[in-house]
Parts: C-alpha cells; sequence; structure tokens
C-alpha cells in the first residue's frame, strides 16, 4: 500500500509567490500617492525652491575654490546639484522607510498584515517598493530638470554610471531606514534619532561644499561616509566625464557598506518584530 504525501509548494514557488504580492503594495501606495497630488507638488516645488536658492548662493561663491572633475572647472550650482539630488534622496528614502511601517502600526493594518500568510520581508519590502522605484527616478529627473532650467553642463555618458552608484547606495539607505523602523516600532517616536544621524552625515559629506574647508579631523572622517563616497562617485562621471573608470573605487567601497547596512537593519527590525509580539504591544501606539 502506497502512501500519498503532500510537499506543498516549492521554495522557487513560495518565492515567485511572495514576489508577485509586492504588486499590491505597489498599487496601493501608487492609488494613495495618486490621491494626494497637493503633496506631490509640495515636495517637488520645495526641491525646485532650493535649487533656486543654492543658484543664487553660487553667485557669491568663487569658482576657484571648488575642486576639479577631469581637469576642468566646475560651477558652484553643478557642484550643488548632485548634492541637493543625494541628500534630499537620502533624507525622503530614510524617512518613508521608516515611517512607511509606522503608519501600518497607527492605521491598525500592521496587526492584520503579519497574521497573514506572508512573510514579515515582503511585508517590509512591500512598505516601501513604491518608494525604491520612485525616489530614484525623482533624483534622476531632478538633475535632468535641473541641468535644462539652470543651463549646467553634466556629461550624458555620465548618467549611466552615476545610476549605478546611486542604486548601489540605496541598499545602504534601505538598512538605515529599516533599523529606524525597528527603533520607531518599539520606542513609537523615534524619528528624531534618523534625522540627526542624516544631518551629520550629510555635514560631513561635502554635499553643498568641499570637504578641503572642514579641519583636518573632518576630511579624515569623510572619507569614511556613505553619502561623501557616493557623492563624489556621482560627481566625478558627471562633471569629469570620467565615465565607469570613475566609479569602480567607490563601488568597491559602497557594495559591501551597503550589504552590511541592509543586513543590520533587518536584524534590528526582525528583533523589535519579535519583542513586540512577545509583549503583545505590536497595535498599540
Amino acid at each position: 500500500m502506497s502512501t500519498l504525501q503532500y510537499s506543498g509548494p516549492g521554495r522557487l514557488s513560495l518565492i515567485r509567490l511572495e514576489l508577485g504580492k509586492l504588486s499590491a503594495f505597489l498599487r496601493r501606495d501608487l492609488l494613495i500617492a495618486w490621491s494626494y497630488r497637493l503633496a506631490f507638488v509640495s515636495e517637488w516645488s520645495g526641491l525646485a525652491l532650493q535649487a533656486v536658492m543654492f543658484y543664487f548662493v553660487g553667485r557669491l561663491v568663487d569658482p576657484s575654490v571648488l575642486p576639479t572633475y577631469g581637469g576642468s572647472e566646475t560651477t558652484y550650482m553643478e557642484f550643488a546639484a548632485v548634492g541637493i539630488a543625494m541628500t534630499a534622496f537620502v533624507q525622503l528614502a530614510l524617512s518613508r522607510v521608516g515611517t512607511g511601517l509606522r503608519a501600518e502600526q497607527v492605521q491598525g493594518t500592521l496587526e492584520s498584515l503579519l497574521m497573514t500568510p506572508t512573510s514579515p520581508s515582503t511585508i517590509q519590502i512591500g512598505t516601501v517598493f513604491y518608494d525604491l522605484l520612485y525616489i530614484p527616478l525623482r533624483t534622476a529627473v531632478f538633475l535632468v530638470l535641473t541641468a535644462v532650467a539652470f543651463g549646467l553642463h553634466f556629461d550624458t555618458d555620465g548618467f549611466l554610471p552615476a545610476l549605478t552608484v546611486l542604486l548601489a547606495f540605496i541598499p545602504f539607505v534601505w538598512g538605515l531606514g529599516v533599523a529606524n523602523a525597528g527603533f520607531i516600532l518599539t520606542f513609537r517616536r523615534g524619528g528624531g534619532i534618523s534625522g540627526l544621524v542624516v544631518t551629520v552625515l550629510t555635514l560631513f559629506s561635502g554635499a553643498f561644499f568641499p570637504l578641503e574647508l572642514l579641519p583636518e579631523w573632518g576630511r579624515d572622517s569623510a572619507r569614511l561616509n556613505p553619502i561623501a563616497i557616493a557623492i563624489d562617485g556621482m560627481r566625478q562621471p558627471l562633471l569629469g566625464g570620467s565615465g565607469w573608470s570613475g566609479v569602480g573605487g567607490e563601488l568597491l567601497v559602497l557594495l559591501p557598506l551597503s550589504a552590511l547596512s541592509l543586513a543590520v537593519g533587518l536584524l534590528a527590525f526582525r528583533a523589535a518584530l519579535r519583542r513586540e509580539k512577545r509583549r503583545g504591544s505590536l497595535g498599540l501606539y
């Protein structure tokens, strides 16, 4: 007599099933974003005003004090545009990842999501899947529009290498955001910590002024700053025309840092999630 055994779906099928759920998260967040069109307009208006402000500040800056890229001088607006795009990317990505799960918690849907046969990792990715697509696209569009509006000279061959640096940098920010989400999940209101971290990292990133203006200890610290590495990695091909040869060193540094940040962030979030489940306080806010 033979015995029938039910093996269930294979691992590959489960992965495909989980990935298929991301489209539902994407559709939901796209509809929510579209229903709040004023927030979308305000976000882009703020970026445009920031660009205009730096344009007039740049008229006070002597180009000779700015670093050269590829042996050619650059204007302050060209120098700052990359910094504006990157810092706005970091701030938006970090806040969206941290507040995405917090919004689920406040709306009372987090517990419901976790009770479904959905992996916590899928829920983590799903809550920020729309932003993972939108924010890099927003950064690229901002650079193009700024170049057109202010007559900036970016090397067109440098856009793909610069985009590769941005994509390599995304997991680093995502890791920080997921860790921040775990912090918020535990302490309910912890957004100020992430804001402080971003402010410190931005200060020592060379986003708005050359790192050579910092004291020696500040310049040494900036060499270890992933935001500074990413910004320089984008400036080299865009402003210096270095192409792929100008981003190899930055990618070698960013990729392991991004992997480490993402791994630590996921571990921190899962630890916070286990703690809240054990305490029965997951739905409290």
